[in-house]
């Protein structure tokens, strides 16, 4: 599919590159994004990654909306001249009990035991397409083969924050209690989104995670210490 440029308005420009949920095609929306973050163009406010696309937002009163697609269609053209890293996320994730209420019916729908759901479900490592939804929300792919399946026939009106479900190719982190139409599979006590912090939303598109199950009791201890504020996530620097 060619690159569509589509105006919204008089403040930003959507880069569409195709129309289907891909890596490589979400691999050249963050490309394009890093490079005009590099670049710093005049005008341009903000970046909005998507599945697709990416948003642009600028000021017309600094840059057109000519020159901004000018400016943007050459950066299509070049290359990335350093070696480009990721963020890596380890995030702990109790599959157990009341904080994983689907897991048994996703193991009966795909065929599988429990312990395999969890095992296919920790053993991927996961791409962050993009955020949406609710603040810091997180669509992740790709899920295994065994593990894609529609949305519940019958979507819950709150979900607790923390939640950690799956539907169709994606899974995803609920950072805030609403409604949901996922199954739910798990959940994890760390904090995705504080609206006080510098940067709110602990993920971002184009970091990778990896989810690591833990009992009840550990889920107990770590929202123990996120809650005091003595605990820490840590990732590490991995080649994109």
């Amino acid at each position: 599919m060619t690159v569509q440029f589509l105006k919204e308005g008089d403040t930003a420009m959507v880069v569409q590159f195709g129309d289907v949920i891909d890596r490589a095609l979400s691999d050249r929306v963050l490309r394009l994004s890093r490079r005009i973050r590099a670049l710093g163009i005049p005008g341009v406010t903000d970046l909005v990654p998507t599945f697709r696309s990416l948003l642009v937002h600028y000021d017309p009163l600094i840059v057109g909306g000519d020159e901004l697609k000018g400016r943007l269609e050459g950066l299509l053209e070049s290359s990335d001249a350093q070696r480009q890293e990721a963020r890596q996320w380890t995030i702990p994730v109790c599959y157990e009990g009341e904080y994983a209420p689907d897991v048994d019916d996703v193991a009966q729908a795909s065929g599988l035991t429990a312990i395999q759901v969890v095992e296919q479900h920790a053993g991927t490592l996961f791409h962050v397409y993009m955020l949406g939804f609710v603040p810091g929300y997180p669509y992740m792919g790709d899920l295994p083969p065994a593990l894609v399946l529609p949305r519940r026939s019958n979507p819950r009106t709150r979900v607790p924050p923390g939640s950690v479900a799956i539907a169709s190719v994606m899974t995803a982190i609920y950072p805030l209690e609403s409604p949901g139409g996922w199954h739910l599979i798990g959940a994890t006590p760390i904090r995705l989104f504080d609206a006080d912090a510098e940067d709110p939303a602990l993920l971002r598109p184009g970091d990778k995670v990896r989810f690591q199950p833990i009992g009840s009791a550990e889920y107990a201890g770590i929202r123990k210490a996120v809650q005091a504020g003595d605990f820490e996530m840590v990732c590490e620097r991995v080649a994109s």
